[in-house]
């Protein structure tokens, strides 16, 4: 029987016994039926991950014991920040867990010209709560030993003016400049438009931001899709995805 896997936000050593938090003792108590003796992964963000036996279970509380702790490298030494305009929905979720699976380090939602998403403080806070767990999520799923970091959303003009990386790019499906004429990166910062393109006057100030446009190909990608297409060639290039 395959070991579930949890992220729990809490400090864990080897011999530590702790008491797991309410999203995990639902998980694995009430839906998976753990029992005393039964095993679980846990990592808390920080790139370890520790094997740990349940000691004591009920409806209401889960103690474990750790026995072992590890520091898998399994996180992409390529630095990836996306600034991923706003999208609706189930889009962005799609955005955030897929982004997630291929290594992002950091993404930044933003509000754009033709964004057509309108989140107000308490919305955007409820929003960014869904984001982040829809990236706990991912890094269950996929094995990361870290969580990307999800900033609060920001206007595109801030976040092109004032993010710092080794290379930043645009997707703009008008360029013809390849990756592989690119100096090899430690880290890239993204820039991903909304549903309708970014507008030539977003383009024209990403450049002058210091942002390369590039092109994926001859197609137009969605906006959730794009990210995905972009990290997966990104991390072929530069970081640690490869088809040998």
């Amino acid at each position: 029987m395959r070991i579930p896997r949890c992220h729990e936000p809490q400090p864990m050593n080897p011999g530590d016994t702790l008491l797991l938090s309410d999203n995990n003792v639902q998980h694995l108590a009430r839906t998976l039926r753990m029992r005393a003796g039964d095993q679980v992964m846990l990592f808390n963000g920080d790139g370890s991950e520790c094997l740990a036996t349940a000691t004591e279970v009920d409806k209401r509380s889960l103690q474990v014991r750790i026995e072992s702790q590890e520091r898998p490298s399994r996180d992409s030494a390529l630095q990836i920040h996306i600034g991923q305009t706003l999208s609706r929905g189930e889009r962005m979720d799609y955005a955030v867990q897929k982004a997630t699976e291929l290594g992002m380090a950091r993404m930044t939602p933003l509000f754009s010209e033709r964004c057509e998403v309108k989140l107000k403080s308490e919305r955007q806070d409820k929003r960014l709560r869904h984001w982040q767990q829809v990236a706990i999520s991912a890094c269950e799923q996929s094995l990361r030993c870290t969580v990307p970091q999800l900033d609060a959303p920001e206007p595109l003009e801030h976040w092109v003016s004032n993010v710092e990386a080794d290379l930043k790019l645009v997707l703009h499906h008008h360029s013809a400049c390849p990756l592989g004429d690119l100096p090899r990166p430690s880290s890239i910062a993204l820039l991903i438009g909304p549903e309708g393109g970014l507008t030539e006057a977003e383009v024209q100030l990403a450049i002058t931001a210091g942002f390369q446009p590039v092109a994926l190909g001859p197609r137009v990608l969605r906006t959730e899709t794009a990210p995905v297409v972009a990290q997966a060639i990104l991390q072929s290039y530069w970081g640690d995805l490869s088809a040998g």
